[in-house]
């Protein structure tokens, strides 16, 4: 079996402290994986990619397809390399799913691997956010989700939640543990994922063991001081708040 391999673009600290610049395009992004999430340029929308297409989240909810010139500032993607094949159901709560992720990967032996994990269900709730773009520089990203951010509440829908896992050893690089971004079967809504209650699902796994980190090669990307952020501000910002 093919080895997988992460791709991301630029640093989960360089999003927090505001770098939101474009560094490469969904065009390049989708030549180096068919799944993943992250963000576009500006903070305008979640970003989901699923079967190599890359879809954007609007600050409402509703979903569109990106065009291939849109920029993109921090994401992560990968080819799908199915490794395991699980069923899900009955799941609450986000924390439930996560803890499930947690003990499926640590029977493999592989809680120090990276993962993406593809969840195709039914759902009886997704809590999802997105976020109206915000051209600035220096402002951190949790100051321009406080403003414009909008959370919605998708129930008894069919859908795919895309699953990104990093180790905490890479804690900085991307968000240590669960990261979950949702879009609906029929590609109408979708969004960054702060809560679920699953009610019967399949779970595709696929390991990845190598990273290719694409830095923006600008002079400003260098006046950030990365290690600044603070574990606080992420979890927050993962949790919708």
């Amino acid at each position: 079996m093919k080895e997988s391999k992460m791709f991301q673009v630029s640093t989960l600290q360089a999003l927090m402290l505001g770098y939101t610049k474009s560094v490469i395009t969904v065009e390049e992004l989708l030549k180096h994986g068919d799944i993943g999430l992250g963000t576009f340029e500006d903070v305008n929308g979640e970003m989901i990619v699923l079967d190599g297409h890359c879809y954007q989240a609007r600050y409402d909810g509703t979903i569109n397809e990106a065009e291939g010139k849109t920029g993109v500032p921090f994401c992560a993607v990968s080819f799908m390399n199915n490794s395991r094949e699980v069923t899900v159901e009955n799941i609450n709560s986000i924390d439930d799913l996560k803890k499930l992720l947690d003990v499926l990967i640590d029977e493999a032996f592989a809680l120090n691997s990276m993962h993406i994990v593809r969840i195709d269900g039914l759902f009886n709730r997704v809590m999802a956010r997105s976020e109206e773009g915000l051209k600035s520089r220096h402002i951190e990203l949790k100051r321009i989700l406080e403003n414009n951010q909008q959370d919605f509440c998708f129930e008894n829908i069919k859908g795919t939640l895309v699953c990104v896992y990093f180790p905490d050893y890479m804690d900085g690089i991307n968000a240590p543990g669960w990261h979950l971004h949702f879009v609906s079967e029929n590609k109408a809504c979708g969004g960054h994922v702060f809560d679920i209650d699953l009610k019967q699902g399949r779970a595709l796994f696929s390991r990845i063991s190598t990273i290719e980190i694409k830095f923006p090669a600008t002079a400003e990307f260098d006046t950030y001081a990365l290690k600044e952020v603070s574990n606080k501000d992420i979890k927050e910002v993962e949790q919708g708040k």
